[in-house]
């Protein structure tokens, strides 16, 4: 199966989805091992490294830009990120990784009915560039 989706930052990821059911800000949502910590969170103790992160939006403080970025450079971040709606601040902590750092991690947004097409706990393959995106499975 595949998803058409719009490239918000460029790259390529294989990785175990895991959907969170509610927007998380990675600035006190998660910790620098890539632990969803906020214990208001459904998916609190979950784990985001190497994961494509299936999820509808961020949610807030500009510092998740820089968390993501962090993350990102250490290894402790998803490997995709698939929104719902466009996120700029997540955008931002991803262009920023991939200026400083030269690690490149897709943020793509897919149609909300499709979004909730997209298998959780299944390897899907992510490609992102500026002539389109798509999710597989």
């Amino acid at each position: 199966m595949m998803v058409q989706a719009e490239a918000l930052t460029n790259g390529a990821a294989v990785g175990s989805t895991i959907r969170l059911t509610e927007p998380l800000s990675f600035w006190g949502g998660t910790d620098d091992s890539g632990r969803i910590v906020d214990p208001h969170h459904p998916q609190y103790g979950a784990v985001l490294v190497g994961r494509v992160l299936l999820l509808e939006s961020g949610r807030g403080s500009s510092s998740s830009s820089s968390v993501l970025a962090e993350q990102i450079r250490s290894g402790a971040a998803p490997a995709a990120i698939v929104l719902a709606r466009a996120d700029g601040i997540l955008v931002l902590g991803a262009i920023v990784a991939a200026e400083l750092y030269g690690i490149a991690v897709p943020i793509l947004v897919v149609e909300p009915q499709r979004h909730a097409d997209i298998p959780g706990d299944l390897v899907v393959r992510v490609r992102a560039s500026s002539s389109g995106a798509t999710v597989t499975w």
